[in-house]
């Protein structure tokens, strides 16, 4: 059993990284680095509940999970990878491309395991999506849009709202979409961006929308925090048809209501929530969702951990997320930027 540490225990760490870890086979939930101790206890009564530095330095702790504030990111990988451990970082990798090529450096040269934590690639809608587009039912497809909307007018007292290093929708939600349009579609050729702060008081970004650039098709990719009623998670246009999917995936607030990964239900949406297809002939064909299933991804870490496979998401895309990301910041308003060939190559 490969024994495994969670740093952070809010939403990331306790509705994440620790039951999917606990789920894990060949995967040892041993401790949580976090001071809500009677939290861990109600769900975790055996799990050590511990300091980040004894964490790290805990020799029988070879994974260690980081689900911490964004810019903390960086400095505790590094930390881990030099203690000798396997890291999963949650999304974003790292609040700069620069720091995330030095952590990837540094794992390479300890040879061990390091992987973004993108676990949105094993949303039941994504996978889905993958296959009606391997189906070629839609035909060419002209434009998808990949969004993800809020309603949260207020501004919340809470890092992810301050103006600090690693903050905003875009670093929040950005990774996700970003990841997922081009695990669709690849690399585009270049991208129309705009970011900006809607709400009144906003210190961050609570609003962004990409439109990357295939040749004649676009791919949008976009969240708000000022959507009261939530576009299609999924909208996607081709030649013969379209596939509309509303809702997100439920795997995450059956973990936050205690859900055991991989019980009867797991990751198994509403009926009413399917998505449909909208063929030109006007025939509508309502498509069954694929369960999602997060345990994939540990199931992935523990595979390259001990077989050498590559790791469910690697740093090379999740570097390319980050440069994205931050070409969307520099260039925004200003047209389209090119994605040249040391973006996709490095």
């Amino acid at each position: 059993m490969i024994k495994a540490g969670v740093i952070g225990y809010g939403l990331g760490g306790m509705a994440f990284h620790a039951p999917l870890i606990d789920a894990a086979p060949g995967l040892e939930l041993a401790a949580i680095a976090t001071s809500r101790v009677d939290s861990v206890r109600e769900r975790y009564p055996d799990v050590t509940v511990t300091s980040t530095e004894a964490l790290i330095a805990d020799p029988s702790i070879a994974l260690v999970a980081i689900s911490t504030p964004n810019d903390t990111h960086f400095p505790l990988a590094k930390a881990a990878l030099e203690a000798g451990k396997h890291v999963v970082i949650d999304k974003p990798f790292a609040t700069s491309v620069a720091d995330a090529v030095a952590l990837d450096a540094l794992a390479r040269e300890k040879k061990l395991v390091l992987a973004a934590f993108h676990n949105r690639r094993w949303d039941g809608d994504f996978l889905t999506i993958r296959e009606v587009l391997a189906s070629a039912v839609l035909g060419d497809v002209m434009l998808a849009e990949l969004r993800w909307d809020r309603f949260r007018p207020e501004i919340a007292d809470i890092w992810k709202e301050r103006e600090e290093s690693g903050a905003g929708i875009l670093n929040d939600l950005g990774p996700h979409l970003i990841d997922q349009a081009i695990q669709l579609f690849g690399v585009p050729e270049s991208i129309a961006t705009d970011v900006l702060i809607q709400r009144p008081g906003a210190q961050t970004d609570d609003y962004f929308e990409l439109t990357f650039h295939y040749g004649v098709r676009r791919v949008v990719v976009s969240a708000s925090r000022m959507v009261t009623r939530a576009r299609p998670r999924f909208a996607i246009h081709g030649s013969k048809g379209s596939f509309v999917k509303h809702g997100l995936d439920p795997q995450e607030m059956q973990m936050k209501e205690g859900m055991r990964p991989g019980t009867a239900g797991f990751g198994e949406e509403p009926v009413a929530q399917r998505g449909s297809i909208y063929l030109a002939n006007g025939t509508v064909e309502i498509v069954p969702t694929r369960p999602g299933d997060y345990r994939n991804f540990y199931a992935g870490m523990a595979a390259a951990i001990t077989e050498g496979t590559p790791p469910p998401v690697t740093p090379a895309d999740a570097i390319l997320g980050l440069k994205i990301i931050e070409l969307a910041r520099k260039n925004t308003g200003q047209g389209c930027v090119r994605i040249n060939a040391p973006l996709v190559g490095e």
